[in-house]
């Protein structure tokens, strides 16, 4: 589980094709504090160190994994920043919201307007997803912790804050840009209830 309070930012170093995908990412973690087998968000996606170096770890991603994220929409190419979160500890503090690193789909960022220091970020969800999203609800978008501001039909705004783009891929961001989406757990579950129950 994560909070999707990103603690690092991180690059794709190497990429390579053997049965699953092998990706290197450099990070700042300290890696002698991270276990072979630990579980780190990388732009939201759950996935499990396999090898690791003093400023760096891989991962083997599934031809799953790749077919619902942007691994597969916009490519991981050498070069490319993650948004990185370490599995959450018990105690830790729970900054944002319960986050399991199992991305729903692939939403579209179709527009950025400067609304005083900060960025009203517009984006199209998958239609099949679009349900799930409330005003004032959670997602998670490229592994971010972000609060919903409205909703209409397929489409919802998030605010981002000065801070929240220094401290992630956020200010990097461009129209277009596939993100990595997860909808807020608790809606998944009230959602197929109110199905079972109809």
């Amino acid at each position: 589980m994560f909070t999707g309070i990103i603690t690092d930012v991180g690059q794709v170093l190497a990429v390579t094709h053997a049965g699953d995908l092998r990706v290197r990412i450099g990070c700042h973690y300290d890696m002698d504090d991270v276990a072979i087998g630990a579980s780190i968000a990388s732009d939201g996606v759950c996935l499990t160190v396999v090898s690791k170096g003093a400023d760096w770890y891989e991962v083997d991603i599934s031809a799953e994994s790749v077919s619902r994220t942007n691994i597969g929409t916009a490519g991981w190419g050498v070069g490319r920043r993650l948004n990185l979160e370490r599995a959450l500890r018990v105690g830790d503090e729970l900054g944002g919201h319960i986050v399991s690193g199992h991305v729903d789909g692939v939403a579209e960022l179709i527009a950025m307007t400067d609304e005083g220091d900060s960025t009203r970020f517009t984006f199209r969800a998958p239609a099949a997803l679009a349900r799930y999203i409330a005003p004032k609800g959670s997602v998670a978008l490229n592994g971010t912790s972000l609060t919903v501001n409205e909703v209409a039909g397929d489409t919802f705004g998030v605010n981002i804050i000065p801070h929240t783009k220094s401290a992630t891929t956020w200010g990097e961001a461009q129209p277009g840009d596939a993100i990595n989406l997860e909808i807020d757990t608790l809606a998944r579950y009230v959602a197929r209830l109110q199905d079972w129950q109809a």
